[in-house]
């Protein structure tokens, strides 16, 4: 066993050349961030946490500062976080200004007796907790907004719900890009954590996979952990991390041979260019990370790394020979 790990990823897509370099540094800081807290004996949980909030802060990102907007032009975010130690989980959406949704996602976890929190009751349990808020919207979805708005006005977007035509005719115009991180402790204990602004020009009110355990984001100590990115439809109708993780379950497959084959589950059932991504670690430590996309922004440190190692690429990467890839 190798302890301890984290893995992080910036979303799976076809990351614009302009936001590339960002997104790489971002994923570095963000591994480093989850590392860093690991390493002065906190817990999974605070280390995914510690991750995603970094992502979260950075406006490269759709999570946090940076959210795509919907269709009517607001701002609705989205995160869960889960301890594979106790199968405690937090999730919350449907947030407007919350800086760090994924920490309104952990007061959840331990401070209700519930685990998904929306909206305006989510709102109210952030100023009982003094939540720090922030507007959220920057320039450049602000720009990509009016983009692809404006397509859609002039009719080069012809079939917004038909998600397949749309992504086939516009593969670079829809963001579906989702922070996460997943990590194992000295303690051997796992964790898991997922933050998204969503997909841009959603319907107001549309909830993805991020939030929901089992779809964007699960944990399980005698598993593993998992966080998906892409499009949160996919990975709802096939509670792709839940999946992921039971494949891992008592060490059955490794998390490289798990996210392989939840792609090729993907592939195979929904028969469609499918956009999604996964990153996981296993009870063991080992680490995995595999996508269908053209881009898959994601980083991770282990105990033989003396500083975050990322890419912008994990398809098809062997597991045995991640530490001496090309990253």
């Amino acid at each position: 066993m190798q302890k301890p790990v984290v893995v992080v990823h910036g979303g799976a897509g076809a990351w614009q050349p302009e936001r590339r370099k960002d997104g790489m540094t971002g994923v570095k800081a963000a591994a480093k961030a989850g590392y860093d807290t690991l390493k002065s004996n906190g817990t999974a949980l605070d280390a995914v946490e510690a991750a995603v909030k970094s992502m979260e802060d950075n406006s490269v990102f759709n999570a946090g500062l940076g959210s795509t907007l919907t269709i009517d032009k607001q701002i609705e975010m989205e995160a869960s976080i889960m301890d594979g130690k106790t199968l405690n989980a937090g999730a919350t959406g449907l947030l407007a200004d919350i800086k760090n949704p994924v920490s309104l996602a952990r007061i959840t976890m331990e401070n209700t007796d519930h685990v998904f929190v929306v909206a305006r009751g989510a709102e109210k349990l952030a100023d009982l907790f003094h939540l720090e808020r922030r507007k959220p919207v920057t320039e450049l979805r602000l720009r990509y907004w009016k983009e692809l708005t404006q397509k859609l006005k002039q009719g080069e977007i012809q079939n917004l719900p038909k998600l397949k035509k749309l992504i086939t005719a516009h593969p670079n115009l829809f963001e579906t890009d989702t922070v996460g991180a997943v990590a194992l402790d000295m303690e051997g204990n796992t964790a898991a954590a997922t933050s998204t602004g969503g997909f841009a020009l959603k319907l107001p009110g549309r909830i993805g996979d991020s939030p929901l355990i089992g779809c964007g984001t699960y944990a399980d100590n005698e598993a593993g952990a998992c966080s998906t990115t892409g499009i949160g439809e996919v990975a709802i109708r096939l509670v792709l991390a839940k999946h992921a993780c039971d494949l891992m379950r008592n060490g059955a497959q490794t998390a490289q041979q798990a996210v392989e084959n939840s792609i090729i589950l993907v592939n195979r059932r929904l028969r469609v260019k499918s956009s999604m991504g996964l990153i996981a670690v296993d009870s063991q430590g080992r680490i995995g990370a595999a996508h269908n996309t053209p881009n898959l922004a994601w980083a991770y440190m282990t105990p033989r790394s003396n500083k975050p190692k990322a890419s912008m690429e994990a398809k098809l990467i062997v597991e045995t020979n991640l530490e001496s890839a090309n990253l």
